[in-house]
């Protein structure tokens, strides 16, 4: 089952986008959505686009938020860099430890902009993002984004925009400490390769059809998100740029000279 997509205009936007999406009338494309749908609601799919930095932010985790009675999921997620102008960067964790109070000092007076560790990237470079770590997107890269499916965000600093910033909420989960570097990757050309393995989600990009360690993996509804050619899902195709659910591996027929992306979240023990 093909999933809507909801198309979300934001000002850090782009009005050229990679193929196959493309932004008409001028308008500034940040976000493509992929509904999640109701067999897979705790898994999202996006492709975000940017010209100009995101806001510092931080996400907390299941365990905070249901300390806090806000009765959903918290949020860890992962980008995966699709396209990326020379020079572009992704901010993740600090170049060296904060405390709490340095740290919030730093988000009001906008001086955590450059205590943030900004990597530079390009196609294929892939990071896991844990709850509670401090993050910012660069301008000009295309990354597609998998997510617990949660939209609570608490923004630390977003560079004189007229947005509401959420100190007290985010000093209270954010972690002042470098990224471990052992959850970034570098994508090779070719072969399967693991993305993701827990504890939230499992992702995998899939060159051709899927190997026997890869299928192992999989059990029940899955994501099925093709970069090049076309993937079957339940006998109707999906194109790049698309996004389907499937409800077992078995569903899908994965074009031999193509790649996909496939996710799927994991049960909870016990």
């Amino acid at each position: 089952m093909l999933l809507e997509t909801r198309t979300v205009e934001k000002p850090w936007g782009r009005d050229t986008l990679p193929a196959p999406f493309s932004a008409s009338g001028g308008r500034r494309i940040g976000e493509i959505w992929f509904e999640p749908p109701q067999d897979l609601p705790q898994l999202l799919v996006k492709y975000i686009f940017t010209s100009e930095k995101l806001s510092v932010q931080v996400h907390p985790s299941d365990a905070q938020t249901e300390a806090k009675g806000l009765g959903r999921q918290g949020k860890e997620e992962c980008w995966l860099v699709i396209d990326a102008e020379p020079g572009a960067v992704l901010g993740i964790g600090f170049d060296q430890p904060l405390h709490e109070e340095t740290m919030r000092r730093a988000a009001q007076d906008g001086s955590i902009e450059n205590m943030l560790t900004w990597h530079e990237v390009k196609p294929g470079d892939f990071f896991y993002i844990p709850a509670n770590t401090v993050h910012a997107i660069g301008g000009g890269v295309s990354i597609i984004e998998v997510q617990q499916n949660s939209d609570i965000t608490y923004r630390l600093y977003d560079y004189g925009r007229p947005r509401e910033l959420h100190l007290d909420e985010g000093m209270a989960v954010a972690k002042g400490e470098p990224y471990d570097m052992a959850r970034h990757l570098v994508l090779p050309e070719t072969g399967d390769v693991p993305l993701v393995n827990g504890p939230y989600f499992c992702l995998d990009r899939v060159d051709g059809v899927p190997d026997r360690t890869t299928v192992a993996r999989y059990h029940g509804c899955l994501l099925v998100i093709p970069r090049e050619g076309t993937a079957t899902v339940e006998g109707e195709p999906v194109e790049p740029g698309q996004c389907a659910l499937a409800h077992s591996l078995d569903d899908v027929v994965f074009d031999p000279n193509g790649t996909c992306l496939i996710a799927q979240p994991v049960r909870p023990k016990g």
